[in-house]
């Protein structure tokens, strides 16, 4: 029998070997299931094409990256594991783009400022003794607040917003956004636990390291997959470990020696929660002390640089993660 691991090798080596998808012609990992007309991505000037599939591959779990119109390597990455459950060629977009128009009806929606966002943001320092100093660890701005809302960046949301005054939005004002499932941090319980669960405990997320990416996995079958950032390859726990806790809303302790060498000072920082909190707005420890998955402040940053030994995922991402599995489960890092 084909293991998840195996299954998970192959994918990423053929991504791997094609340079994530620029160049040769390789058959899919097994034999296709699904009979289709061959179409290839979208181009640079297709950007409503790649919006839509962007956003229908994010409500699928299978992370694009930030939403922003642009062929990255993390939509090429979800529209390859999205085909691998249907037995698709790999770089085959007819299914994914055909599901995403018949899914997704309006690439954007409007979205209201309102007086509660204004709670979430504030003037919030950068330096970690300064940040200690502090309860929450806040947006910095509105447009931060809405962009990491609707799972995208700044830069994309003054793109379609390009009459907006960012410095003049109030509650109110109304602005366009992405049509995806909202991360409404309005909704996040504080200090919430969550438990064992029959289902969830039993399954496994592997990390690939080289990939940037995680994929969970139920036996053999692929649930979900989502780009992370590593850490430093001296800093990397290779390895099988078990999610020992996961909390939202954690206290960060920030030690300058642990970030830079991995051993641990007495001179640290505690840093409130929040959002712009290093570790984001949820913890999931390992077996491995001192090790977990966790958000970032810095989600236009996720794949693209490295973390000081754990695996970040953005906020939007992780905190899907207890839906997704439980303390119990098994993490393998590749």
């Amino acid at each position: 029998m084909i293991s998840r691991g195996m299954v998970l090798s192959r994918i990423l080596w053929l991504i791997s070997l094609l340079g994530v998808f620029l160049g040769g012609a390789v058959a899919a990992p097994k034999a296709s299931k699904d009979k289709r007309k061959f179409v290839s991505e979208p181009g640079k000037s297709e950007t409503e094409t790649i919006i839509r599939l962007q956003i229908f591959l994010d409500e699928q779990a299978f992370g694009p990256g930030k939403i922003d119109g642009m062929m990255g390597q993390f939509t090429r990455k979800a529209v390859a594991h999205y085909n691998f459950l249907s037995g698709l060629e790999y770089n085959n977009f007819s299914k994914a783009i055909s599901e995403s128009i018949t899914s997704i009806k309006e690439n954007y929606t409007t979205y209201t400022v309102s007086e509660e966002n204004f709670k979430f943001v504030a003037d919030v320092p950068f330096e970690p003794e300064e940040q200690a100093e502090i309860d929450y660890l806040s947006y910095r701005s509105i447009q931060e607040f809405v962009a990491e809302r609707y799972h995208t960046d700044h830069y994309f949301l003054a793109k379609i917003n390009p009459s907006t005054n960012w410095d003049e939005v109030r509650a109110g004002s109304m602005l366009r956004v992405p049509n995806v499932t909202p991360f409404a941090i309005e909704d996040l319980a504080v200090n919430e636990s969550f438990p064992r669960d029959r289902k969830l405990s039993k399954r496994m997320i592997i990390v690939d390291t080289s990939q940037n990416l995680a994929a969970i996995w139920e036996k053999n079958k692929l649930i979900a997959t989502f780009p992370i950032t590593p850490g430093e390859e001296k800093f990397i726990h290779r390895g099988k470990w078990k999610i020992w806790n996961m909390i939202t809303t954690p206290i960060f302790r920030w030690d300058e020696s642990m970030l830079k060498t991995g051993k641990r000072s007495e001179e640290f920082f505690e840093l409130p929660p929040g959002p712009n909190s290093p570790i984001g707005i949820l913890w999931a420890g390992l077996s491995k002390a001192g090790i977990g998955l966790h958000g970032t402040a810095l989600p236009e940053t996720i794949g693209r640089s490295h973390s000081a030994g754990c695996i970040r995922l953005a906020n939007w991402n992780i905190i899907r993660l207890p839906s997704l599995i439980r303390p119990g489960a098994t993490v393998e890092i590749r």
